[in-house]
């Protein structure tokens, strides 16, 4: 696994060997980064944007932010080889200003973070098992933590049927494999 453009490029990162994470596919990154600087359903900018990877498993999606210009990334994992790694992988690229590791669920991590900072791209990546996800998408809400623009990145298996447009405003959705990628946004921003 490597970080496909940016100030690192090439970079290798370690990610965990477990079976409780699943990376992102370089292709399948490099396929969401394209679309996040050149479509024009939407006008996100990575460089100085605040980023949460939430379920950040190997945090590939962060440290690609990062390598693009991205002002800060909060990662949020609690798998404890995935945590290890993230830490490994901060000291390798030398952004521990740049970034923040929470140790913990995705729950606990909104009760718990006093948030400062408007943030601009949220990136999901819960397990494919895992569809009580989207009670986090109120919490989030509530929390008004999220820029007027904003876009919300959710990466689901290709044939979970469950609904997203609940609270979200689906503005792209693209298909990779297994992988199903969602771009959208919250209704009430």
């Amino acid at each position: 696994m490597r970080i496909i453009s940016g100030k690192f490029k090439n970079k290798k990162l370690f990610f965990p060997k477990n079976l409780s994470t699943r990376p992102l596919k370089d292709s399948v990154r490099e396929s969401i980064f394209n679309i996040l600087e050149h479509s024009n359903n939407f006008n996100i900018k990575i460089k100085n944007s605040n980023i949460l990877d939430l379920y950040a498993g190997s945090g590939s999606f962060g440290f690609e932010c990062i390598s693009r210009e991205a002002a800060e990334v909060l990662f949020v994992e609690r798998d404890n080889e995935a945590i290890n790694n993230l830490q490994k992988n901060t000291i390798n690229l030398k952004i521990i200003n740049q970034s923040k590791i929470f140790s913990m669920d995705i729950e606990n991590f909104f009760k718990k973070t006093l948030f400062k900072k408007k943030y601009h791209i949220i990136f999901f990546d819960p397990p494919y098992k895992d569809y009580e996800y989207k009670r986090i998408f109120k919490i989030i809400i509530k929390k008004n933590i999220l820029d007027k623009e904003h876009i919300v990145i959710i990466h689901r298996e290709k044939n979970a049927e469950e609904s997203m447009d609940e609270c979200l405003n689906i503005i792209e959705k693209r298909t990779y494999g297994r992988s199903e990628i969602f771009f959208a946004n919250f209704f009430w921003y």
